[in-house]
Formats: C-alpha cells, sequence, structure tokens
C-alpha cells in the first residue's frame, strides 16, 4: 500500500469546512459527508467555547479526548492551540485525517499557514484563501486584477514554486463601498469612480498591499490609505471616512451605517494550490480526483 498523499489544509472556519465539503463533493458514499458535517459541527462549537458564548461541561483536555482517536485513522484528529484573542485561551482545531478518494488516499493534514507551507515545500498540495497570496506574492502593478484565474500570471517564479489551480467557490468579496449622500446620482462605487476619486480610502491594515494589488497602482493615485479606529466596525469606519474596501456578502450592515454597496472588486475564496516542483504522479492523481464536472469557481482544476 502506498503513503498517503499529503494535503496541507486550514486548521478551522469556513475554509476549512470549503475543503471537506469539495472532498465529499467528488466522492460517492456518506463517509466524507459524515466527515464534513463532524469536523465542522465540532469545531462552531469549540469557536463558542472559545468566544465564551458557551460554557462547555469539561475541560478542553477531556473534550480533545473525546474528539479523536488516533488509534482510527479514518476519523478526524483534534489538536490544541493558543489562540490569538485577548488572554490567549486553548482552543481545540483541526489536526488530521485520512480520506480515499477512488484510488488515491490523502491525508489532509491542518496548518495554521497552509500556503506558507507549500512555499517552504512542506506539501506539493494544500488549500488557503485566495487572500494570502495577494498579500504575499502577486506582483504590484499600475493595472489592478479582479479575478482568481488573474493570480498566477502575477506569480513571479523566481519568488515561489506555488501556483493557484482552482477555487472552492466560497465566495465573498472585497466590495468598494461609500457614502450614499456623497454619491452622485447616477454613479456606482466602481473601479471608474475610483480612479477620479483622491481623498481617504478606508481598508483593514493587513490589506494594504492586497487592496493595491487588486485595484493597481494607478487608481490609487491621490488617494490615502486610512483605517478603522481600534474596536470600531469597518462599516462605522467607512460612513466616517467617505468611501472604502471590505469584505462584504450581503451589504446589509453597509446599508444600516448609511453606505451604498458597489463593484465587487475581487472575490476572496478558498484555493487548491501545488508546488509545482514537488508535483508527483501521486499529486496528479490527487488533482484529478479533485475534477468537477461543474466547477464552482471561475478556474478549474
Amino acid at each position: 500500500m502506498t503513503d498517503p498523499v499529503p494535503v496541507a489544509v486550514p486548521r478551522k472556519g469556513r475554509p476549512l469546512e470549503a475543503v471537506l465539503e469539495r472532498f465529499a463533493a467528488v466522492t460517492d458514499g456518506e463517509r466524507l459527508d459524515r466527515l464534513a458535517d463532524d469536523v465542522s459541527n465540532t469545531l462552531r462549537y469549540e469557536k463558542a467555547v472559545t468566544k465564551g458564548s458557551v460554557d462547555a461541561d469539561e475541560g478542553p483536555y477531556e473534550r480533545l479526548a473525546e474528539y479523536s482517536d488516533p488509534t482510527t485513522p479514518t476519523e478526524p484528529e483534534f489538536t490544541l492551540l493558543r489562540d490569538d484573542r485577548d488572554g490567549k485561551p486553548r482552543r481545540i482545531v483541526f489536526d488530521a485525517a485520512t480520506v480515499e478518494l477512488g484510488d488515491v488516499t490523502v491525508k489532509l493534514v491542518g496548518r495554521e499557514e497552509p500556503f506558507r507551507a507549500l512555499r517552504t515545500h512542506e506539501f506539493a498540495l494544500g488549500f488557503d484563501s485566495a487572500d494570502l497570496v495577494l498579500e504575499e506574492v502577486v506582483e504590484i502593478r499600475e493595472r489592478g486584477l479582479g479575478t482568481i484565474a488573474d493570480i498566477n500570471d502575477r506569480i513571479d517564479p523566481v519568488d515561489t514554486d506555488v501556483r493557484v489551480v482552482t477555487g472552492l467557490g466560497d465566495t465573498v468579496y472585497h466590495t468598494l463601498m461609500g457614502r450614499e449622500d456623497r454619491r452622485a446620482p447616477n454613479t456606482t462605487f466602481d473601479r471608474e469612480y475610483l480612479a477620479d476619486y483622491e481623498g481617504p480610502l478606508c481598508i483593514s491594515p493587513r490589506y494594504e498591499r492586497l487592496v493595491t494589488a487588486v485595484l493597481g497602482t494607478g487608481a490609487l493615485d491621490g488617494v490615502e490609505f486610512v483605517y478603522p479606529d481600534a474596536h470600531e466596525e469597518e462599516e462605522a469606519a467607512i460612513a466616517r471616512s467617505g468611501l472604502g474596501v471590505y469584505l462584504t456578502v450581503t451589504g446589509s450592515t453597509a446599508r444600516e451605517h448609511g453606505l451604498s454597496v458597489g463593484e465587487h472588486l475581487f472575490p476572496s475564496e478558498t484555493v487548491l494550490m501545488r508546488n509545482a516542483a514537488e508535483t508527483d504522479d501521486s499529486v496528479s492523481g490527487v488533482l484529478r480526483a479533485l475534477e468537477r464536472e461543474a466547477a464552482d469557481s471561475e478556474i478549474r482544476v
């Protein structure tokens, strides 16, 4: 029996759920559906415990022993990490699971930063947010980019061997929005509007490079990045500044702050990536097994 092909995956959150759902979608039987449900339900409960909205009956070590059975490789394993929240509480997160994709055996391995694990050649395959690729390796140019399919053209091959293969369709968008009372009739907050705009643009501090890559340096002439104050909601900060970029699904909260939701600038989506230098027959087998007849994303495996 050949060794399982290791695949780096996020330890928690919507990106991990999207990965498990994709694996379940390309296999017959109910086992991976149950795995996706079990892992997602466990981590949602643990998130609630960490945030203090639920009181656990047992301590973290007792819960961890209940969730994980390392003697059964087909069952998911979890581990304990320190969370970044105030007080650094302990948080139970996904660690590993072995799954069968037809003739290919895959071991999903939890990593805090799967993209960086691929960059350092620890893994040949992995899943992570497209945002991180933009934040770290996409070239900054005068013209921006708007689709996941554009990412690979912006990666310098000297910088990394990692390339995006496909997106998983779990999409929310980095969206341009501004105060409704400052929008002229028959105009939209979009790239064309921004090209003629001069003034503050409110963003999250961590997204400076991402927003620059998405909009392009040409659109940012005369634009000054500003940021929310400590503990200030992003929508409130954008309303105070007049214009901003924020991740949004429906835009309902933005409208509650008097904001008009404009152009979806770029999808924030979980992506499958491969390290081209580490790709072999077993990795290619996993990629073939993950193909879907109807992909949810803009680019396909």
